[in-house]
């Protein structure tokens, strides 16, 4: 009989202030123009967390690496798109990345559902994403978990020597 290897599973929770050092490094290491649209961190490094992105606004993934410990594999960070009322229904993805070590191991797809059902217990009953027009890995996962496309910026962006496009996609929370 042949030997059966199962990939380690990863637990999603809420990130906390001290998982900044953690996460900056995740973000600097996954940083590439097949998804940033900032040109790549530079030293000497912000923070991770600051005003506008708390640790509330991430889920982290967690997973054992190859040598078996333990250590943060992914996150994403899910936001309302506006500050309006009359938006509140709305939550948005506006970033999610998954460590080199842990891809493949569908940590980005545990992500996503944990953000949605993350923002459906919050009250909201709709999520959006914007995903550049290139990266066709991310956009065959968010197709997969329901996201459909609802509009395209062409050559919203200009990135590596070319124009780049915006899409924005969305989906119904609803169970």
């Amino acid at each position: 009989m042949s030997e059966i290897h199962i990939r380690p599973a990863c637990s999603v929770r809420p990130a906390t202030a001290a998982d900044d050092a953690a996460l900056a490094e995740l973000d600097r290491s996954t940083w590439s123009t097949l998804h940033a649209v900032m040109p790549r961190p530079q030293p000497p490094y912000e923070p991770f967390f600051d005003d506008r992105h708390t640790p509330e606004d991430f889920l982290v993934a967690e997973s054992e690496n190859a040598a078996g410990e333990p250590g943060i594999a992914g996150y994403v960070r899910v936001v309302p798109p506006t500050p309006l009322a009359c938006n509140a229904h709305v939550r948005q993805i506006q970033g999610l990345a998954v460590a080199e070590w842990a891809r493949g191991r569908g940590v980005a797809r545990t992500l996503l559902r944990a953000a949605c059902a993350a923002a459906r217990d919050d009250g909201a009953n709709r999520m959006t994403l914007r995903v550049l027009g290139h990266n066709a890995p991310a956009r065959a996962l968010y197709a997969s978990e329901g996201f459909v496309v609802e509009g395209v910026l062409p050559g919203e962006f200009f990135l590596d020597g070319r124009y780049v496009d915006d899409v924005m996609m969305g989906r119904s929370l609803a169970p």
